[in-house]
């Protein structure tokens, strides 16, 4: 299993930004893929998460209206759509995947698979 993450980079407060995560060898058929993010000196914190079964979309209330999370099957590429974005979006954005169906808000452990991550940051 290989996930790459892209799309980073440094953006003005209310700017938008677009991370992709491109997955291989990981069906979408079932289970989970999502994006967490984790800012200097903080626990690492889910930002979004699609199911891959029903398309089900999850979000953390501080993104809820202003991120949004889509996925491509044929190219197993999974989107986060960022806008509006805040000095406290600050972070660097990992994906993963998870071969079952996570609660959420979710524990960031129980996830099985990561990538590198891409840094976001925030700021004038």
């Amino acid at each position: 299993v290989q996930v790459v993450e892209s799309g980073g980079g440094l953006v003005q407060p209310g700017g938008s930004l677009k991370l992709s995560c491109a997955v291989s060898g990981f069906t979408m058929d079932y289970g989970a893929i999502g994006w967490f993010r984790q800012a200097p000196g903080k626990e690492r914190e889910g930002v979004s998460a699609i199911l891959t079964s029903d398309g089900t979309r999850y979000y953390a209330d501080s993104v809820k209206g202003r991120f949004a999370i889509s996925r491509d099957s044929a190219k197993h590429i999974v989107y986060l759509q960022m806008n509006n974005l805040k000095p406290e979006d600050t972070g660097l954005y990992y994906c993963a995947l998870d071969y079952d169906t996570p609660a959420w808000p979710s524990d960031w452990w129980i996830w099985d698979w990561w990538g590198q991550g891409t840094q976001v940051t925030v700021s004038t």
